[in-house]
C-alpha cells in the first residue's frame, strides 16, 4: 500500500490536523471522513468486483495503522464499517453483497456493527437483543448497547438471541419500522464516533437479510472477532503517533533518546508480529495475546509523550493529552477475557522493560 504520492501526502497531513476536532466534537467528522475516501479507504476491504481495492490482510492492517496514526477517530469508524463488510462478504448472498457493497465502496452509504451484546457487553444479564425467526421474516426486539457511527448508518450488522438460546446474524436496514437511534454517548475520547444505543421495538425484517445462524455461537470463528488483529493495528498506529512526537523532541533533548529508542523498537517488533500473524491467518489465541501487548505499548507510548510534553501536554490543544485519552479506549474496546487478564497482568508488573 503506497502512502507517499504528493496528493496523498496533503490528504494525510489534513487528516492529522483535523484529528483533534474529530476526537472532541460530538458530530459526524465529515471533513475527515471525506479524506478517508480520497485516500482510498472506502475500498480497502471491498472486493474489486464491487468497486473496492480488496487489500490482502497484511496490507489492510498496515493501512489501518497508518490511518490511526493520523486520526484514530476516523480509523475507528472505518474499522467498524469494515467489520460489517467482513461479515457481509462472509455470509451474504451474491445478490445482497452486490446491493450493499457497491454503495459502500463509493462512500454513498455507511454500515456499522452492533454486535457487542453477543460478545463483551451485558453478558451477565439476559439477552439484550432477542430474535424470533419465522419462515419469511425475523423480528428483533431489544437493544444494541454500543453502535459507533449509529446516527449516520444506513445498515446495521447485528445479532439476536432466539428463544432456544441460539443466535442469528442479521443486516438491519436503518429505515425498518421500530428501529430508533439514541443520542451519542458522552465519551472521554472519540466523541466524533457518535457511539450510541440502537433500540429495536418489534422490528420486522425480511428473511433475505439473514446472514448467519441459527447457531449456538454465531460469531465463533467469524472474521475480525474480538481481540482481532485490526484492533491491534489501531493501537500500534496511535502508539506510532506518540513515538513520532517523541522522536521530534529527542532531536532537541538527547536525554530522551534511550526511552524513545526502546519504545520505537518495541513498536516495530509488534508491527512485524502483527503482519506475520496476518500472513499466517493466526488463531484467535495468538491475536488476543498480541492485542494485550499492543495495549501495554500504546499506554506506555502515549503516557511517555504526555510526560515529555509537561504542562503543555495537559492543555486541550496539545495532541499528547488526546493520545493519552484515546489510549485508554483500548482497555475497554471489545476486550475478551483473555485480553483483559493479560492486560491486567502487564499493568501489575513492576518491570518497566519494553
Amino acid at each position: 500500500m503506497a502512502f507517499t504520492s504528493a496528493t496523498s501526502d496533503i490528504a494525510w497531513s489534513l487528516l492529522a490536523r483535523q484529528a483533534q476536532a474529530a476526537d472532541e466534537e460530538v458530530r459526524w467528522p465529515a471533513p475527515s471522513w471525506e479524506l478517508v475516501g480520497q485516500l482510498g479507504g472506502f475500498g480497502w476491504a471491498i472486493p474489486r468486483e464491487f468497486g473496492g481495492s480488496d487489500l490482502e490482510l497484511p496490507a489492510l492492517l498496515a493501512a489501518y495503522q497508518h490511518l490511526a496514526a493520523a486520526c484514530l477517530t476516523s480509523a475507528f469508524l472505518l474499522s467498524q464499517r469494515d467489520a460489517a463488510i467482513r461479515r457481509i462478504r462472509a455470509h451474504a448472498s451474491p445478490e445482497l453483497q452486490r446491493e450493499l457493497l457497491r454503495p459502500l465502496a463509493c462512500g454513498g452509504r455507511f454500515a456499522t456493527v452492533g454486535i457487542s451484546q453477543l460478545t463483551t457487553s451485558r453478558q451477565h444479564q439476559g439477552p439484550a437483543l432477542t430474535a424470533d425467526l419465522a419462515t419469511t421474516h425475523i423480528v428483533l426486539d431489544g437493544l444494541m448497547p454500543w453502535v459507533s457511527g449509529a446516527p449516520e448508518a444506513d445498515h446495521f450488522v447485528t445479532g439476536g438471541v432466539l428463544p432456544d438460546g441460539r443466535q442469528v446474524l442479521v443486516v438491519l436496514p436503518r429505515e425498518t419500522p421500530g428501529v430508533s437511534v439514541g443520542p451519542p454517548m458522552e465519551l472521554m475520547a472519540l466523541q466524533g464516533s457518535l457511539t450510541a444505543e440502537v433500540r429495536c421495538q418489534q422490528a420486522v425484517v425480511d428473511r433475505r437479510w439473514l446472514l448467519a445462524g441459527p447457531a449456538e455461537h454465531v460469531l465463533r470463528g467469524a472474521p475480525g472477532g474480538t481481540g482481532g488483529l485490526e484492533t491491534s493495528a489501531l493501537a500500534l498506529g496511535l502508539a506510532q503517533a506518540a513515538l513520532d512526537y517523541l522522536r521530534h523532541e529527542t532531536a532537541a533533548r538527547p536525554e530522551l533518546a534511550t526511552i524513545t529508542h526502546r519504545l520505537t523498537r518495541r513498536c516495530e517488533e509488534l508491527g512485524r508480529e502483527l503482519l506475520r500473524l496476518a500472513a499466517n491467518r493466526t488463531p484467535a489465541e495468538e491475536a488476543s495475546a498480541l492485542r494485550a501487548r499492543a495495549n501495554t505499548l500504546v499506554l506506555r507510548a502515549t503516557q511517555t509523550a504526555l510526560t515529555v510534553a509537561k504542562g503543555a501536554g495537559f492543555l486541550r490543544q496539545h495532541p499528547a493529552q488526546r493520545w493519552a485519552r484515546q489510549a485508554l479506549f483500548f482497555l475497554v474496546w471489545s476486550c475478551p477475557r483473555s485480553t483483559v487478564d493479560a492486560t491486567l497482568a502487564a499493568l501489575l508488573d513492576d518491570s518497566v522493560s519494553s
